[in-house]
């Protein structure tokens, strides 16, 4: 289980060199552009210490849609996916395995209109 209850955070970004620069300087940490030459760079934190992260990447949605916030699922994405429609909420996208380097995510919208994510890092069965 995740010891924090928001896990991760994308920010989209109109220009990713200046929202670099920015989050350097307000974070006073390095963020890391990533290779193969797509437009994403990753704020972390100090090495080998887990903290929430996040990521920027350049998109049309800068400035509209905002940041989306990731949750823990608290080890269990379907169950937590049931509990936001008990609890009133809408799923927007079925969990979807994203790769080794990200696992499983879905979104859901809340009672108050926000679009969030669930992230889960666990091997496809």
């Amino acid at each position: 289980m995740a010891k924090n209850v928001i896990i991760w955070a994308d920010i989209p970004v109109a220009d990713l060199d200046r929202a670099i620069k920015f989050y350097e300087h307000v974070t006073q940490r390095p963020v890391m552009r990533m290779p193969g030459g797509i437009d994403v760079a990753v704020l972390n934190g100090p090495e080998g210490e887990y903290v929430v992260s996040a990521d920027l990447y350049v998109s049309d949605k800068a400035g509209n849609d905002g940041v989306t916030v990731y949750l823990s699922p608290n080890g269990d994405i379907d169950a937590a996916l049931a509990r936001v429609v008990e609890a009133g909420g809408e799923i927007l996208q079925a969990k979807q395995y994203m790769g080794e380097m990200v696992g499983w995510t879905a979104f859901f919208r809340d009672t108050e209109g926000n679009r969030l994510g669930f992230e889960f890092m666990e091997v496809p069965q």
